[in-house]
């Protein structure tokens, strides 16, 4: 076999396993194209605080390593979480502003590991909320700077109050 052929071989290798990756991914993104995150943030949400933080993506419930293709939050993007009276607000770069809104949300806990994304023990947070009736998925995201123990009471907070029956 010749340089040439084997370069040819290669080639083709490489372009069949590109090719299998992005029509795996329009395959995800049709599966989920019903899926949408709830956009825009209530006229009257008092803001409580704001962190920057990177989204990691969201997954199935309680599976990390199925990835979720909901619009807007397809992609891992920079941005700033907002916590507010009513919920939370995920501000991406390049995207709609999220809002979810306290009666959405399930949990707010500690991970260490989604997709594609391992930290150190419990660096990221997991916000566990409804995108549809019975449709539970996990979303998670990193704080720029300090830890989720900075944030994760407000969270829980949030999370409590709905499980409560209180409208916050």
């Amino acid at each position: 076999m010749t340089r040439e052929v084997a370069g040819l071989i290669m080639g083709l290798v490489a372009a069949l396993i590109l090719l299998t990756m992005f029509l795996a991914w329009r395959r995800r993104l049709r599966r989920d194209a019903g899926l949408t995150a709830p956009l825009g943030v209530p006229e009257h949400a008092d803001v409580t605080a704001r962190s920057e933080i990177l989204y990691v993506a969201t997954t199935k419930h309680d599976e990390p390593l199925e990835r979720l293709a909901i619009s807007p939050l397809t992609y891992r993007a920079r941005g700033e979480l907002v916590l507010t009276d009513r919920g939370v607000a995920l501000s991406l770069d390049g995207a709609p502003t999220v809002f979810l809104a306290s009666t959405r949300l399930l949990t707010a806990d500690r991970a260490t590991v989604a997709i594609d994304r391992v930290v150190e023990r419990d660096g990221l947070i997991r916000l566990v909320w409804r995108v549809a009736d019975g449709i539970h998925v996990d979303s998670y995201i990193r704080l720029a700077s300090g830890g989720p123990a900075d944030i994760l009471p407000q969270l829980e907070r949030l999370c409590a109050a709905a499980e409560n029956g209180e409208n916050p």
